[in-house]
């Protein structure tokens, strides 16, 4: 289930493309409307009624066409038939629904969005032989909340007998204000689990960029003080690494640790 509830779609839709041309407008009608009342000229209350009437067609045409891409395009949900060894998938849209035999259907991908190793979204694609399906669940859905990894693994379970490839991708966002969203030396090392002042040779060493600025409240008061800021994409992937590292070097330990019977064995020799 990707979409709920109907209304609660078209009503989003309907709100979205009703609010977008005001929004866009809102600057030029203004600006033809104070003139118009302040001095009463014809010719200017002309242009605010033109740009007013442009908006309301926008806004019919924008609402229309997006209706229509709705309640044409959008996938409510997917069905496979039957469970386990399924031999057709139905896909049903907002007013039709479509049956297609699995033979036609070559892949499916999982694609997992990710900001700092959070998911903002998830979205599953279907490529079949004559189209490609792209079906994102809207916020309050309940496959919005499935984990990627186990939807991928249910997926091919189901799948396997028709054996159709499942294949999950990751979509890493990396756009990150600087320096508003870059992190301090203090919250960088306690995600890497380090001491304050080993940030900076592993920033170098595993190639993590640096910003240094001034705030502004320090640069009225404290011309020469300066901050470093790290960039949270690749300080997260070290972060991964580093505890990948730790993981490994601990299961090394326990591997060459003798155990209580070589102790044993060795006392009695």
């Amino acid at each position: 289930m990707f979409v709920r509830s109907r209304g609660h779609e078209l009503a989003t839709t309907l709100v979205g493309s009703i609010m977008v041309p005001p929004t866009v407008a809102a600057p030029l009608l203004l600006a033809s409307l104070v003139p118009a009342v302040v001095w009463g000229n014809a010719i200017i209350w002309g242009i605010f009624w033109v740009l007013l009437a442009l908006t309301v067609v926008a806004v019919v045409v924008l609402a229309a066409a997006m209706l229509f891409t709705t309640v044409s395009l959008t996938v409510r949900w997917v069905e496979l038939r039957p469970l386990g060894t399924p031999a057709q998938f139905v896909i049903a849209r907002f007013l039709r629904s479509s049956t297609t035999a699995m033979a036609d259907l070559r892949r499916v991908v999982v694609i997992e969005r990710l900001r700092l190793g959070q998911r903002r979204s998830i979205k599953v694609v279907f490529h079949t032989r004559s189209e490609t399906l792209e079906c994102e669940p809207e916020q309050f859905a309940p496959l919005f909340r499935v984990d990627a990894q186990e939807l991928t693994g249910w997926l091919t379970e189901q799948l396997s007998q028709a054996q159709v490839p499942v294949e999950r991708q990751s979509e890493i966002q990396r756009d990150f204000l600087r320096p508003d969203e870059w992190w301090t030396r203090s919250h960088t090392a306690q995600l890497w689990r380090v001491p304050v002042g080993e940030v900076d040779g592993i920033a170098a060493q595993r190639g993590v960029e640096i910003y240094r600025y001034t705030p502004r409240t320090s640069a009225m008061y404290s011309p020469g003080t300066s901050v470093s800021v790290y960039d949270p994409g690749r300080a997260y992937d070290v972060a991964e690494e580093l505890r990948a590292e730790r993981a490994a070097g601990q299961a090394a330990d326990s591997t060459v640790a003798p155990g209580p019977a070589e102790d044993d064995a060795t006392d009695s020799r």
